[in-house]
């Protein structure tokens, strides 16, 4: 049996013989390291039971994204919550009171480092040194939910979100792409199927993309017929020229021809000669001269998906079916269909 740290009746003397409460600055007054840490993640939803973020399944439906905002108010009431189990009296509660906006501005720093902690890059203490030696106030806490095929797919896709527009082709290793990049504060599977994103700040772009294990070659379908997109000597898709309305981007391309004798195997002869002749119509397309140029024009990279912009082009026949390139975030919560859909669920299942 173990000993206990302090018996009953020494600690009802000690707290009689020093009723003034301690100052927040007072070292005694910190938080336990335990207690930081698992306050940080939960500032950060982690461990918040999945009903209570999304109370019904049409909320979030299959092969489906949504956006938010964290609202600090819910957060630290529910640090209040769990600070709550150790008040068992009216001087638990004093002592609450005089040190929770302490409590707070502290916790406003310690979430940064929790995905770093995730991570198993460094111990928490050696992260709260760096982190807490530039204090900066709290920042606005966005994030994203994904149910979709993609996830379960690509389990370690690359997620990133910036605080400005950058047009395509773009590097997010290059300097001026990586200096507008939002800091991640959490990025997690719920399920094989669910990912959750936290970003520090309002981004105006976010970007999800199919992790880069190699050269990749292949095609893509466009009304069951298969094609290659046409490419630059870079490898970038060739894009075309937008109309006057805005619509969302499109690409050259060119129907892979296949063999007489085997309509699954490509007639790579053929396929040079029509990629060196669209070449009239696009002069920007690479020139197939020979093994490296033609590697170039039948290169598939890692697929990218875009959410941008206020304008949602999901389900318009020009994106129906699954993911696409080109998706801009609306703001849907300040839309009346949303609210009202909102409220048939609230009415449907009572609280």
């Amino acid at each position: 049996m173990r000993t206990p740290w302090i018996r009953s009746s020494a600690a009802l003397k000690e707290r009689l013989r020093r009723p003034i409460q301690l100052a927040p600055s007072e070292p005694e007054s910190e938080m336990p390291p335990y207690m930081e840490l698992f306050l940080s993640h939960l500032r950060l939803l982690v461990g918040v039971p999945f009903d209570y973020l999304v109370p019904d399944e049409r909320l979030l439906p299959d092969e489906s994204i949504r956006f938010f905002y964290i609202d600090r108010s819910w957060t630290d009431r529910l640090v209040d919550g769990a600070v709550a189990v150790g008040k068992i009296g009216t001087r638990e509660q004093a002592h609450h009171h005089g040190h929770a906006p302490a409590v707070h501005q502290q916790l406003d720093l310690s979430e940064r480092v929790v995905r770093t902690l995730q991570r198993g890059l460094k111990p928490f203490a050696d992260a709260k040194i760096a982190n807490d030696a530039k204090p900066v106030p709290a920042d606005v806490i966005t994030g994203f939910l994904l149910r979709s095929s993609a996830v379960s797919g690509w389990p370690h896709m690359d997620v990133r979100a910036y605080k400005t527009d950058i047009a395509e082709p773009f590097d997010p290793a290059d300097p001026k792409p990586l200096g507008q990049q939002l800091t991640t504060l959490r990025l997690e599977l719920l399920s094989p199927g669910l990912m959750i994103a936290l970003f520090q700040g309002v981004p105006q772009l976010v970007i999800l993309e199919e992790p880069h294990h190699g050269v990749q070659f292949g095609l893509h379908v466009d009304n069951g017929i298969d094609k290659v997109y046409l490419r630059d000597a870079t490898g970038h898709q060739i894009r075309i020229p937008p109309p006057a309305v805005q619509q969302p981007p499109s690409f050259y391309d060119e129907p892979l021809p296949f063999r007489s004798t085997n309509s699954r195997v490509v007639h790579v002869t053929e396929l040079r000669r029509r990629l060196n002749a669209i070449r009239a119509k696009v002069p920007s397309a690479v020139p197939v001269t020979g093994s490296a140029s033609f590697a170039i024009a039948v290169l598939d990279p890692p697929w990218r998906q875009r959410f941008e912009g206020t304008v949602d082009y999901a389900g318009t026949q020009a994106t129906s079916g699954g993911f696409v390139a080109h998706v801009n975030i609306a703001e849907r919560v300040a839309l009346n269909t949303t609210l009202d859909e909102v409220r048939n669920l609230v009415a449907e299942h009572g609280d």
